[in-house]
């Protein structure tokens, strides 16, 4: 059997990154789109119930429906209006975000696009999209 080791170049070591280096780590657009995919996943199953809460209380009658639009005005319970706008706003972008992403993957499966550029180019894309909406629907629902 024949030695390899003088022919072998010196493979890299790699380590683990240690939790405080996370701060200094630079994460290329697609890898902070493909997190922030999974956190507005996580993010719109979590508020799922206030969904169902806003569909239920703007849809049943004209009376909750009040009481629907008074939750944005006045709070809804123990919490205020501008908590209950923040967390509207929240899962605003979640579904954008998440939505935009899905198609930039879906369209990366469908076409097998997937240079580096490219992915990076839509990376960008997906995050100025998703941020540059809900931006637009936030100052609608807040002003």
């Amino acid at each position: 059997m024949a030695d390899h080791t003088a022919t072998n170049k010196a493979r890299p070591v790699f380590t683990n990154i240690h939790v405080t280096q996370i701060v200094k780590y630079r994460l290329p657009p697609a890898g902070i789109v493909s997190i922030g995919h999974r956190v507005s996943g996580v993010l719109m199953f979590v508020l799922l119930p206030f969904v169902v809460w806003l569909f239920d209380v703007s849809l049943t009658s004209e009376v909750s429906y009040e009481r629907f639009s008074s939750a944005y005005l006045a709070g809804a319970g123990w919490f205020p209006a501008w908590i209950v706008k923040l967390v509207t706003l929240g899962l605003i972008w979640a579904y954008l975000h998440h939505f935009i992403a899905g198609l930039r993957h879906l369209w990366m499966d469908a076409t097998h696009a997937v240079t580096k550029e490219f992915g990076r180019v839509s990376a960008l894309v997906t995050l100025a999209l998703s941020l540059l909406l809900t931006l637009v629907l936030g100052f609608k629902l807040f002003f």
